[in-house]
C-alpha cells in the first residue's frame, strides 16, 4: 500500500442506532480495511499476518485522553471506543504476536481506573494467548482533591523513556525565545523553560514505541480547540511522559509576540500572569488564592469579549510545531534517544470516526455519527482524509499542511495530491470520499470561519 492511500469503510445502516455495540460488525470493518490497504489474506483469515509476525511485539497506541466527556455527552465521540480496541484485539491474536501492549498518558487529572476499566482489562487480555499490558504512560497525575492537593509525581521509573532533544532541528527553535514563553495550560512554566529553549528542544517519550516491531495508532477523530483537528498526529502527543516537555501555545496575545488569543489585551495577559503564578504553587494554599483571582480576570473579560487565555484558536502557532517533532521523533528516533537519517518504523492508523466529535474537543466534543473506520500507513495522509471527511480544508490547518514541510527528519516525501481513497477495491479523491461519507462538522468556536472548505 502506497503511503498516500487510505482505506475507508462505512458501517451498514442499521447498526448506526448501537454503532459499536456488534463486535463481529467491526471486525469486519476491519478486515475489509486490512483488504482495501493490500495486506490482508485473501480469504480474510489472518488479516494482519503481512503486519505482524509471530512473536512480535505489538504497541496499541489509543486515544485515551479523559474519563469523561466535559460537555456532557458521552464517551463515544471522546475516546477510541474501547469495543473497537476488543474487535482489533480479536484480529491481531490470529496473527500470533508475542506480547500486545496498551497504553497512552492522559491528561493529569485523568482517573485511569474509571477510562480503563478492571472488567475491560481483563476482557481485553482474555483475547489473546499472549502478555498483554495495559499501561498509563503518565509520570505525574493530579490528586484527586485537586491543585492545592498537588500532584503525585515519578509514578513511572524514568528508565522506561527515552529524553529525545530535536535542538535546532525543531520546528520550535524558529519560534524560541529567551523570555520563556512556551506554556501547557496547568503545568509550571518554568518547568516548560528548562526543556525548550533556544538551541534545546527536549521531549521525554515512552520507550514502549521504539521497542515495539509494530505500532498501531488508534485516534478518535475529532475537533480540538488549539490545533483544529485531532487524529493521527495528535494522537501521539500522549508518547510522552510528562507533559512539561510539550509547549501548547505562547504567553500574551498576537500583538505583543505571543500567540495565545488574538491582539492584546490588558485583562487577559493579568489572567495569565495570575495562572502562571497557580502553576508554579501547585500543591500549596497559594495555588488556590491564584487561581481565584485569574478566574475573576477572566470572567470580568467574559463581560468586555472573549475570555479563552489557552491558545484555543485558529492563530495558535506552537501546537502544531511540538505536535510534529514528536511524529519526527517517532519515525527516526531510536531508543538510545539518537536519530535515524531515514524512518526506522512505519506508524499504521485506524482512526475511529465510527462517532466522531465536533465543537470544543478534545474534552468536551459533541458526537457526530459519521459509521466510519479508515486506515493508513501514514499519519499525515490519515488526518488529511480526515479533515476531508470533517469537510474541512487541509490546507488551512496548521498541523497538516505544515506536516508536508521541507525539513530534516520529513513526515513523507509525497506531494499532497498523490493522497487517494480505496474503499472496497474502488479509489476516490479525499474530496470524493468526503461527499460520500462525511458531514459538515462545527469546528471549536476560536477556528469557526477560518478551517472549512469553501465550495462542495
Amino acid at each position: 500500500m502506497l503511503e498516500s492511500y487510505v482505506a475507508v469503510r462505512k458501517a451498514p445502516a442499521e447498526s448506526l442506532a448501537s454503532p459499536y455495540a456488534d463486535l463481529e460488525s467491526l471486525q469486519e470493518m476491519i478486515r475489509g480495511l486490512i483488504r482495501d490497504a493490500g495486506f490482508g489474506a485473501d480469504d480474510g483469515s489472518d488479516p494482519f499476518k503481512r503486519i505482524i509476525e509471530p512473536g512480535m511485539t505489538v504497541l496499541l497506541k489509543p486515544n485515551w485522553v479523559l474519563h469523561k466527556n466535559y460537555s456532557g455527552q458521552g464517551n463515544d465521540c471522546l475516546v477510541t471506543h474501547p469495543n473497537l480496541i476488543l474487535a482489533l484485539l480479536t484480529e491481531i491474536e490470529k496473527a500470533k504476536p508475542g506480547r500486545v501492549i496498551i497504553a497512552d498518558a492522559p491528561i493529569q487529572g485523568c482517573d485511569f481506573d474509571l477510562l480503563v476499566p478492571a472488567g475491560w482489562r481483563e476482557q481485553a487480555k482474555g483475547l489473546l494467548s499472549c502478555p498483554v499490558d495495559i499501561i498509563d504512560l503518565r509520570r505525574t497525575v493530579l490528586r484527586s482533591e485537586g491543585f492545592t492537593a498537588g500532584q503525585d509525581q515519578d509514578l513511572r521509573s524514568e528508565d522506561r523513556y527515552t529524553l529525545f532533544d530535536l535542538g535546532a532541528d525543531s520546528l520550535l527553535e524558529p519560534v524560541s525565545t529567551s523570555d520563556n514563553k512556551f506554556r501547557i495550560t496547568c503545568y509550571d512554566p518554568d518547568l516548560l523553560a528548562r526543556h525548550h529553549r533556544p538551541g534545546t528542544h527536549q521531549y521525554l517519550l515512552a520507550r514502549e514505541p521504539f521497542e515495539a516491531d509494530v505500532v498501531i495508532n488508534l485516534p478518535k477523530m475529532k475537533c480540538h480547540k488549539k490545533a483544529g483537528i485531532t487524529g493521527a498526529l495528535k494522537n501521539i502527543v500522549g508518547l510522552n511522559g510528562n507533559k512539561e516537555f510539550l509547549p501548547h501555545h505562547r504567553v500574551g496575545g498576537h500583538g505583543v509576540g505571543g500567540d495565545c488569543y488574538p491582539g492584546r489585551s490588558v485583562l487577559k495577559s493579568m489572567a495569565e500572569r495570575c495562572y502562571d503564578e497557580a502553576n508554579r504553587a501547585i500543591g500549596t494554599p497559594e495555588c488556590e488564592r491564584w487561581l481565584k483571582r485569574s478566574g475573576r480576570l477572566v470572567r470580568l473579560q467574559s463581560i468586555v469579549g472573549n475570555p479563552e487565555i489557552e491558545g484555543g484558536w485558529h492563530g495558535n502557532d506552537t501546537v502544531w510545531r511540538m505536535t510534529l517533532d514528536l511524529n519526527r521523533l517517532l519515525l527516526y528516533g531510536r531508543a538510545d534517544g539518537t536519530m535515524s537519517e531515514t524512518p526506522l518504523r512505519r506508524i499504521y492508523s485506524l482512526t475511529d470516526a465510527i462517532v466522531a466529535g465536533e465543537g470544543e474537543g478534545p474534552l468536551a466534543p459533541r458526537p457526530v455519527q459519521m459509521g466510519v473506520l479508515t486506515f493508513a500507513t501514514s499519519s499525515v495522509f490519515a488526518d488529511m482524509v480526515s479533515s476531508a471527511l470533517m469537510n474541512f480544508d487541509w490546507r488551512k490547518v496548521p498541523t497538516l499542511r505544515e506536516a508536508f514541510g521541507d525539513f530534516r527528519y520529513p513526515l513523507t516525501s509525497l506531494d499532497p495530491g498523490s493522497c487517494r481513497v480505496i474503499c472496497d477495491g474502488e479509489e476516490l479523491t479525499p474530496e470524493e470520499a468526503g461527499r460520500r461519507f462525511g458531514r459538515e462538522f462545527q469546528p471549536a468556536a476560536g477556528w469557526r470561519g477560518h478551517i472549512e472548505r469553501s465550495g462542495k
